[in-house]
């Protein structure tokens, strides 16, 4: 028989063990278009407002907006569509890029959801597809700024986002990432393993080859200074703010010198100058 000592003991034992098992995943409302997915624990916190630009505001980056945006109201309809890695250059609108063609798409009147992941929660992505493969709708699951060090296992993760494991990836869900890496790894990386490893080529085509598991590369890349000034030329007239077209160039040209670069991300911070400096409030996108 069990003594009352050992009786409370094992209800504290059960007590403990209850609190640090992790509950079940609630079931998220997808009355939402845009949700951020969290652990410990899991969650799909809904966001009521997305930060993004219209997609008419993207200057200099034409090709790859078709591109994407052909293969979201493909895969929105139904219809086959590719995993993406939007690849290149800093600050010219990757992210922007994919957060616009969503709301693009739904604009069309497509209920597509985006759900976006952090690279650091990539081990639990085959707990998050389970939760979204349920759901009676259809997600484009994005990961921003994604790349991986020397000791990252977390790439071994990303196959079960691009290729599902043995169960495949849900039919209902598509990966668009973005990264300033064409192979998600750094150059020196893929160079060490050639010159180190037992097995050189193996070592290195198990980390190239995580790229490859993307049926779209976009990339993108330096903008010249007529793309750089068209933008801010946009950013105006989309928010109704005049200036003298020779002080606004002369101004746009030295912030950009000063910055020592030219890129979407240069010309929307010069934007936020200039607003600032004429006292205009900003009207946000939805």
């Amino acid at each position: 028989m069990t003594g009352p000592d050992e009786g409370a003991a094992l209800a504290r034992i059960a007590a403990a063990l209850e609190r640090i098992s992790p509950l079940p995943a609630p079931t998220p409302d997808f009355a939402a278009e845009a949700f951020a997915w969290h652990t410990g624990p899991d969650r799909l916190e809904p966001v009521a407002r997305v930060s993004r630009v219209d997609i008419a505001l993207l200057v200099g980056v034409d090709r790859v907006r078709d591109i994407l945006l052909a293969n979201t109201l493909q895969f929105a309809r139904g219809l086959p569509a590719n995993n993406a890695l939007l690849w290149g250059a800093r600050g010219m609108g990757k992210s922007s890029l994919v957060k616009a063609v969503h709301a693009e798409v739904v604009r069309q009147g497509w209920a597509l959801k985006i759900v976006e992941l952090s690279r650091e929660d990539l081990a639990s992505v085959p707990r998050l597809l389970a939760m979204l493969a349920a759901a009676p709708a259809r997600f484009v699951l994005f990961c921003d700024d994604l790349s991986f060090s020397h000791d990252d296992q977390q790439y071994k993760a990303l196959k079960a986002v691009l290729d599902g494991g043995i169960a495949g990836r849900p039919d209902n869900v598509v990966f668009y990432a973005t990264s300033n890496r064409r192979h998600l790894m750094p150059r020196d990386m893929i160079e060490n393993e050639r010159s180190s490893a037992i097995s050189p080529s193996e070592a290195v085509e198990e980390k190239v080859s995580l790229s490859d598991r993307f049926g779209l590369w976009l990339g993108f890349h330096p903008c010249s200074q007529d793309d750089y000034l068209a933008m801010i030329d946009g950013y105006c007239a989309a928010q109704g703010l005049v200036v003298d077209p020779a002080v606004l160039r002369a101004e746009a040209i030295e912030w950009q010198a000063t910055r020592g670069a030219r890129s979407g991300r240069v010309a929307w911070q010069f934007f936020l100058d200039l607003a600032g400096r004429h006292g205009m409030a900003l009207q946000t996108a939805g």
